[in-house]
C-alpha cells in the first residue's frame, strides 16, 4: 500500500479509538442523552422520510431520461418561473 493510504488508515483508527474510549468512559446520564439523540435522528431520517418525503421522480416519471430531463429543467429554470 502507499504511504498515503497507510496514513489514512492510521488516522481513521485513531479517530475510532478516540470516540470508542470516550463513549466507554461516559457516565450513565451521558449514555441516556446519546440514546435519546439517536432515537430522534432515527425518527427524523427514517420515519419522516417514509411518510412525508415520497419519491417524486419515480412516481411521476418512468424512465431515467424523463427523470433527468425534469431535474435539468428544474435546475436551469430561473426562480421567477417556479411560482407560475
Amino acid at each position: 500500500m502507499s504511504r498515503f493510504v497507510n496514513s489514512c488508515i492510521l488516522l481513521l483508527k485513531r479517530i475510532f479509538h478516540f470516540y470508542y474510549d470516550g463513549f466507554r468512559g461516559m457516565s450513565g446520564w451521558g449514555r441516556k442523552v446519546w440514546i435519546i439523540i439517536l432515537i430522534k435522528l432515527f425518527i427524523m431520517f427514517a420515519i419522516l422520510k417514509i411518510f412525508f418525503f415520497q419519491d417524486f421522480l419515480s412516481k411521476n416519471y418512468h424512465t431515467d431520461k424523463e427523470k433527468s430531463e425534469h431535474v435539468l429543467e428544474q435546475l436551469t429554470n430561473s426562480p421567477d418561473n417556479h411560482d407560475r
